[in-house]
Order: structure tokens, then C-alpha cells, then sequence
């Protein structure tokens, strides 16, 4: 934890490259300048900056950040999670890839999958529910070149076996990419347990201050890094802004104190659901009671300010009590400093219910983020809340 924690707030700063500045600066420049024609055109073997759509100093910083805490090799950030999503997919696969997709991921990438690179890249999709290893391997095709995945998945926090899941994949020369944004670097490392690609959102916790849309990527292999950043980033123009990169380092300074404290409240919160009348069933990974609680304990050292319950009463209750909540607030994101609280399938059709293997009783889910508001407060409107339905 001592080198994480100085990573966080020193890694891949060097003061005396900006005038011995404690905080590095926003560098807004669009373009580097040369002193010679013959250093301008060796700069792709001095590494020197050129233009803002190749790179930028303050959004190296940034990756040189994520890269340490996540133990690979190399970084890099994104515009967005998304725009993070899709250059995997296109630095991995091609023309008529098959990919195989956890079920419960991000609900946009299994949009982006169906909308566009199945229709206009003639790519297959197989959905995984993340239980079994043979399963899994039953799925893989002669043309499968991709595996996506999340854990916990941020529906009903269910996990999978990620370093089982990684040894197949190697096994038949297939990528692994995982979602790792509800862990954070700091109590999850998907690339010890040989995962290919990590992707973190950048508006969560890295961010945690919910004024940022970003996505980066960290990888242990860095010819598969150099792809991303030189040729998928580069061409497609998709990389981090300075300012933006610049609050996520802010953020980084602060990320082990503020989760540690997300954590804290979600715990008193995910047992006081848990023992109430009321409450059907309460998802959360640091419940003891959690069905892959084993599991969990041997790939997570921490949990986060993330979970979803079901009331006894069911969809309209869980509407109700949403609407009736008053330091949570209505919102779809999580992991900024806000408590918030959504129904996220109350208007989820059929097949997807059933490809999420939640039928109807998915319309009742009731996600919440637990914010830096204080856990008594937090729990004051659960009650006040749950008086009335």
C-alpha cells in the first residue's frame, strides 16, 4: 500500500521538467515546437511531444499514474470509457470477430456491440453469465478474438473466476478485456491475474469529483499499449483532454481516502438493508452473505460505495421510494462525492430481463451509491423513505 499511495500522489510527476511546480501544470498546447528539422524528424525514437491528438504531458502524467497501480506496463487514456471501450475492440478484432460478452456488463457496450460492429463490422457476439469455466470454454470459436467482461458486474454485483477466466483465454489466444472501474486500481488488479486489457471510467472514483468524462486503458503487454496509442488513438482522434486529465490526477491524490470512505458507509448501509422488514435481498459484495463471498475474498481486497436491493413490495414500491429519498438523488452515473439512487430496468423489456437472468423481478431493482455525505444521514433516508412504502 506505501507504494500505492505514493504513486497516487507523486507517480510519473517529475517537478523539475515545470519550474519546480508541486502541482503539474494543464498544458493546453495543441503543438510542440523543434530546434532542428533533423529533431523534429527523429522525435518518434526520442519520444519528444508533436501534436495534442498523438499526446500530451499532462495526460501522460495520468497514465503513468494508472499504469503503476495496476501493474502493467503502460496506459492509455480516452475521451470517454466508451471511446476507451471501442479502441479495444478495434486494436483486438476485425471483420467478422467473434466476441464474447459477460451478460451483465455497462449496458452501452452490449448497445455499441449490437449496433454497430455486429451490423457494420460483420462481428458475432456469444453472452457469458460468468459462472462456468466450462461453459466459457465451450463458447470459444476458431474466430473468437475477444472476451469482455466486467467484476463485479453493476446490476446484482455477481463476479466471476477472473484469473480462471484469463487462463482459458491464453489458452486459445484470445484477449481479455475487464471493466474494473467499481474496484478501482486500489482493491482490484485484473492484470496479476492475467487479464489483457483494464479499462477504468474516469468520471467514477479516479475522477470522484463527478466533473469528468474520461476512459483509460492499462496493459501488461506493450506492443498491444503502443497499438492503442499509436495507431487506434492517434487515427481515430479519441484521446483525453489536458484539462480533464488534470482533475484526474487531482483525483488520484485523494482516491485511497475517499473510497475507503465509500466503503465504510456501504457497508453500515448494505447491512441495515439487509436486516430490514422490508428488503428482499441486498447485492453487495462485502456482505458476508454474499453467494461468492469465497471468491470475492480472493480477488478484491476492498469494496466500494456501489450495491442494488429488491424490495418485498416490489417495481412500483421501488419507484416510490426513490422519489422519496432526498439526500439520494436521481442519477445514473456513481463514484463521484453524491449519494444517488435509480431504478435502472423499470422500463427493461422482456428479453432483456431474460438475458440479464433477472426476469420481472429485475423492474424492482433498486441501485444506490453511497456517497460523502455521512453514514448516519445516509441511513436517516433510507428510513424515512422505507416509512413510507
Amino acid at each position: 500500500m506505501r507504494d500505492e499511495l505514493l504513486t497516487l500522489t507523486h507517480g510519473g510527476e517529475h517537478q523539475k521538467d515545470y519550474l519546480n511546480a508541486v502541482t503539474p501544470p494543464v498544458f493546453l498546447n495543441s503543438l510542440h515546437i523543434f530546434d532542428s528539422m533533423e529533431d523534429y524528424l527523429d522525435h518518434d525514437e526520442t519520444g519528444a511531444y508533436v501534436y495534442g491528438r498523438v499526446s500530451n504531458p499532462t495526460v501522460h502524467i495520468l497514465e503513468e499514474k494508472v499504469a503503476a497501480l495496476e501493474k502493467g506496463s503502460m496506459a492509455v487514456a480516452f475521451a470517454s470509457g466508451m471511446a476507451a471501450f471501442s479502441a479495444a475492440v478495434l486494436a483486438v478484432c476485425g471483420t467478422g470477430s467473434h466476441i464474447i460478452c459477460l451478460r451483465n456488463v455497462y449496458g452501452p457496450v452490449k448497445q455499441v456491440l449490437n449496433d454497430y460492429f455486429i451490423p457494420q463490422m460483420g462481428m458475432t457476439v456469444s453472452y457469458w453469465d460468468g459462472r462456468s469455466l466450462d461453459e466459457l470454454e465451450g463458447l470459444i470459436r476458431d474466430n473468437t478474438a475477444l472476451m469482455v467482461l466486467e467484476s463485479p458486474a453493476t446490476l446484482v454485483f455477481s463476479v466471476f473466476d477472473i484469473e480462471g477466466t484469463a487462463r482459458i483465454a491464453r489458452a486459445h489466444g484470445v484477449k481479455t478485456y475487464i471493466d474494473n472501474s467499481y474496484c478501482t486500481p486500489l482493491y482490484q488488479k485484473p492484470l496479476t491475474l492475467g487479464i489483457d486489457i483494464v479499462m477504468h471510467t474516469m468520471s467514477k472514483y479516479i475522477g470522484g469529483h463527478s466533473d469528468i468524462i474520461g476512459g483509460i486503458l492499462a496493459v501488461r503487454d506493450e506492443e498491444l499499449g503502443k497499438t492503442l496509442a499509436d495507431h487506434i488513438r492517434q487515427w481515430f482522434g479519441g484521446i483525453l483532454g489536458p484539462m480533464e486529465a488534470w482533475l484526474a490526477i487531482r483525483g488520484l491524490r485523494t482516491l485511497d481516502l475517499r473510497v475507503e470512505r465509500h466503503q465504510k458507509t456501504a457497508m453500515a448501509v448494505a447491512a441495515y438493508l439487509e436486516n430490514h422488514p422490508k428488503v428482499e435481498e441486498v447485492y453487495y459484495t462485502g456482505l458476508p452473505s454474499h453467494p461468492q463471498a469465497d471468491l470475492i475474498r480472493k480477488q478484491q481486497t476492498g469494496h466500494t460505495g456501489l450495491m442494488s436491493f429488491r424490495l418485498k413490495a416490489g417495481p412500483e414500491a421501488a419507484m416510490r421510494l426513490v422519489d422519496e429519498l432526498k439526500i439520494f438523488e436521481i442519477g445514473c452515473s456513481w463514484g463521484g462525492f453524491e449519494s444517488l439512487a435509480i431504478v435502472p430496468l423499470a422500463r427493461a423489456g422482456e428479453e432483456e430481463l431474460k438475458l440479464l437472468g433477472l426476469g420481472e423481478k429485475g423492474r424492482g431493482l433498486i441501485r444506490i451509491h453511497c456517497g460523502l455525505e455521512g453514514t448516519e444521514a445516509l441511513l436517516a433516508d433510507l428510513e424515512q423513505a422505507l416509512e413510507k412504502i
